[in-house]
């Protein structure tokens, strides 16, 4: 897939997928606009990418700082292609009866508010031109709970919905709108989860996990044709079928 002269904005691209993403793209051709909480980070990585990428420092839990931040891209690298919802918190890692009610909100508004902002940041404009892709990092976790991963649960399940809702009103006016499902992936999040001791996913080893540039290899293939057949829906990188169409192995 080749996204020569696409405009990208990728949340969440400080670090992990989404910077793999990032580096991916541009390698690409597209233009990328990164956003993250994270300022130095996301200026250093735009930094190495070179004049194809933009560093825009953004609460995507913040709808003003998100439409701001597209704004800033549209006006740096014109209308926008494609939209990589990848931005996602996993702590505060507790158990329901225990769990810290604001830091259990935190993680609502990033990781299930962050991609409604998102979507609704984009989609008049994709709507507008008829022509747009939208892609949501989501997680097994969406499907199936997970112990004292109730917040993270709640907040994918919620995006995988809004991945379908998108799909059923704006598909009819050529919006691509999909889900990526990365299974886990060797991210500082994994670090996070492991020190927390709890659940089978932290006793996982290092090595169990697949690197950050298999999801955002998937991704760009993604915003091509031959992943139509999964428009509203979420693509597991766990399934072997995804995999070999990929070219990744194990």
């Amino acid at each position: 897939m080749e996204a020569d002269g696409k405009t990208v904005i990728i949340s969440g691209a400080s670090r992990g997928i989404g910077a793999a993403a990032a580096e991916t793209f541009v390698g690409a051709g597209a233009r990328v606009v990164l956003l993250a909480r994270g300022a130095d980070a996301i200026r250093d990585l735009a930094g190495r990418l070179g004049e194809a990428a933009l560093a825009v420092p953004c609460d995507v839990a913040r709808y003003d700082e998100v439409a701001g931040a597209v704004a800033e891209a549209e006006a740096k690298f014109g209308p926008v292609d494609v939209l990589v919802n990848n931005a996602g918190v996993i702590e505060p890692i507790a158990h329901l009866a225990s769990s810290d009610p604001a830091g259990w909100g935190t993680a609502i508004d990033v990781n299930l508010k962050g991609v409604y902002h998102g979507m609704r940041a984009v989609l008049p404009g994709m709507i507008a031109r008829g022509r747009g892709t939208i892609l949501t990092v989501s997680s097994g976790a969406a499907h199936s709970p997970v112990e004292a991963w109730s917040h993270y649960c709640a907040s994918k399940a919620g995006a995988a919905m809004l991945t379908r809702s998108a799909h059923l009103e704006a598909g009819p006016s050529g919006v691509r709108v999909m889900g990526l499902s990365p299974g886990t992936v060797a991210t500082e999040m994994q670090r996070e989860i492991k020190a927390s001791g709890i659940n089978p996913v932290s006793r996982l080893e290092w090595s169990d996990h697949v690197p950050p540039e298999w999801p955002a290899k998937a991704l760009l293939w993604m915003c091509g044709p031959e992943a139509d057949e999964f428009l509203g829906q979420e693509i597991s990188l766990r399934d072997e079928g995804i995999r070999a169409r990929l070219g990744l192995a194990r």
